[in-house]
C-alpha cells in the first residue's frame, strides 16, 4: 500500500481542488480518496509519499502525438538518415522523457509501431501507456501518399509493422482498416484533408475522401471497436468527416467557416483536438508554402476552439508537434488557455476529457477509486498559471500505475 498525502489536489473531474487529501493506492490502482490528510496515519506497510508542498493531478494525457517523427526533411521522415535500430532507441528515449515530463498516457496519430506497446508492456522500455493508430489511411495523392517532388515513393514503405496505408475505394478502404487492426492498431487515423505541411498544391481546405468512403471507413473502424480519429482542416472535407461519423477531428482549423459543424459536433459527441501547438512551428517553417498556410489559418483557428467550447463540444489536448524536436507536451495546455480556455479547462483537456476521447474514461483521466494510478506531483499551481507544467523542474514526481518512475 503506497499513501499520497497531498498539499492541494485536483482529481481531474471539474470539481474545486481539495486540501489535504490522501490518496491510497493499493496493487497499482487507487483504492481511496479522503480528505483530511494532515491526520491520515501512515500505514502498517508499504510508503506514504509527503506530497503536502505540492500539488497533486492525475497524469497528464496527449490525444495527438508523433513519438517516432524526429524532424520534417525528408530524409528524416522518410527513415534515410540512420538505421531502423538507431532511429527506434531515439523513439525510446523521447517515451522516457515525455513519461518523465508528466504524461502517462499518448495516443500516438502515425509512425509508432505495435512493438513499442509490447516493449513497454514487457518493461524492456520505459514511456507513457500508448494508443497506436500505426499510419494513417487516405488515398492516391493523400496526406498518407509518400512520394517525393521527384516522384519517387518513400522507401521503406512495406514495413510489415506500418502497413500500406493508401486506399482508394470502398473495398480498399475496408481492407485497410481491418489490416491496421491486425497488425494491432487500437484507433483508426485517416485523413480528409490535406494540411498545413502537405506538399504545395495540397492544403488545408483540399478534399480528400467522398462521404461514401468515409461512411465505409468509419462503418469498418466502428465494426471492430475501433475510434476514428481524423484529420481534417477545413472545406468539403471537414464537413465528410463529420457527416461520416468520426470520433475525433484532429486540427478542425477551419469549423468557423461552415456554421452548422460545431453544433453538429456537440450533438454527436465528436471530440475536437485542435493541436494548436504544431502550427507554432509550422509558422517558422523553412517552406514558404507551409509558412503562409499557418498563419493563415491562426485567426480561424483560435476562432474555431472559441466556437466548439461555447457549443459543448469536448476540446481535448493534443500536440502534433513530436516531427518539431518533441518540445513539452504541455505548451498546448498553455496554448488552449490563450485560445479561451480556462487552466482548469485546459487541465480537464489534458486528463477527464483526453481519457474519454481515447475510451479509457474507466481506467485514467482523474483520481477517483478503481482507476489506474497515474498521478504527478507538481510544485505550484497550475490553475493560476498552467506553464508551471512545462517546467520539468517542477514536475516533482510521476506515478504510473502506483510506481514511481521519476523522482526530482
Amino acid at each position: 500500500m503506497t499513501i499520497v498525502r497531498a498539499g492541494t489536489l485536483i482529481d481531474g473531474t471539474g470539481a474545486p481542488p481539495v486540501r489535504d487529501a490522501l490518496v491510497t493506492i493499493e496493487s497499482g490502482r487507487i483504492e481511496a480518496v479522503t480528505t483530511g490528510g494532515s491526520s491520515g496515519s501512515r500505514p502498517a506497510t508499504g510508503e506514504v509519499i509527503d506530497a503536502s508542498g505540492l500539488t497533486v493531478l492525475p497524469g497528464l494525457i496527449d490525444c495527438h502525438d508523433h513519438l517516432a517523427f524526429h524532424g520534417y526533411d525528408l530524409a528524416r521522415r522518410w527513415g534515410l538518415d540512420e538505421p531502423r535500430s538507431t532511429a527506434n532507441l531515439r523513439t525510446s528515449a523521447v517515451a522516457r522523457r515525455v513519461l518523465e515530463s508528466g504524461y502517462t498516457a499518448v495516443r500516438d496519430a502515425g509512425g509508432l509501431d505495435a512493438g513499442f506497446r509490447v516493449a513497454m508492456n514487457d518493461g524492456l522500455i520505459v514511456g507513457p501507456r500508448l494508443v497506436l493508430s500505426l499510419a494513417i489511411i487516405s488515398p492516391t495523392g493523400g496526406l498518407g501518399d509518400r512520394v517525393s517532388p521527384s516522384g519517387h515513393a518513400a522507401a521503406g514503405s512495406g514495413d510489415p509493422s506500418l502497413p500500406p496505408s493508401v486506399a482508394d475505394g470502398i473495398d480498399s478502404i475496408r481492407t485497410t482498416v481491418r489490416t491496421m487492426v491486425r497488425a494491432g492498431a487500437d484507433q483508426i487515423k485517416c485523413a480528409t484533408t490535406g494540411g498545413a505541411s502537405s506538399r504545395a498544391g495540397h492544403g488545408p481546405r483540399d478534399s480528400e475522401y467522398t462521404l461514401e468512403e468515409m461512411k465505409a471507413l468509419v462503418d469498418e473502424a466502428h465494426a471492430l471497436g475501433r475510434r476514428v480519429m481524423c484529420h481534417a482542416l477545413g472545406g468539403p472535407g471537414l464537413r465528410v468527416a463529420i457527416e461520416a461519423g468520426v470520433d475525433s477531428i484532429e486540427h478542425g482549423c477551419y469549423l468557423d467557416e461552415d456554421r452548422e459543424l460545431i453544433p453538429m459536433m456537440a450533438e454527436r459527441g465528436i471530440f475536437f483536438v485542435p493541436t494548436l501547438l504544431v502550427y507554432e512551428y509550422h509558422r517558422e517553417s523553412t517552406a514558404p508554402h507551409v509558412r503562409e498556410r499557418a498563419h493563415a489559418l491562426r485567426a480561424h483557428h483560435q476562432d474555431s476552439v472559441a466556437r466548439a467550447l461555447e457549443a459543448g463540444v469536448k476540446v481535448v489536448a493534443g500536440t502534433d508537434a513530436g516531427g518539431h524536436g518533441h518540445p513539452n507536451n504541455a505548451a498546448e495546455l498553455a496554448l488552449l488557455v490563450a485560445a479561451g480556455l480556462t487552466p482548469m479547462q485546459a487541465l480537464q483537456a489534458a486528463t477527464r476529457r483526453a481519457a474519454e476521447c481515447l475510451g479509457l474514461e474507466a481506467e485514467i483521466g482523474t483520481i477517483e477509486k478503481g482507476k489506474w494510478a497515474d498521478l504527478v506531483l507538481v510544485e505550484g499551481d497550475p490553475l493560476r498559471d498552467i506553464a508551471v507544467l512545462q517546467d520539468v523542474r517542477r514536475i516533482k514526481r510521476v506515478i504510473k500505475g502506483g510506481v514511481t518512475v521519476i523522482q526530482r
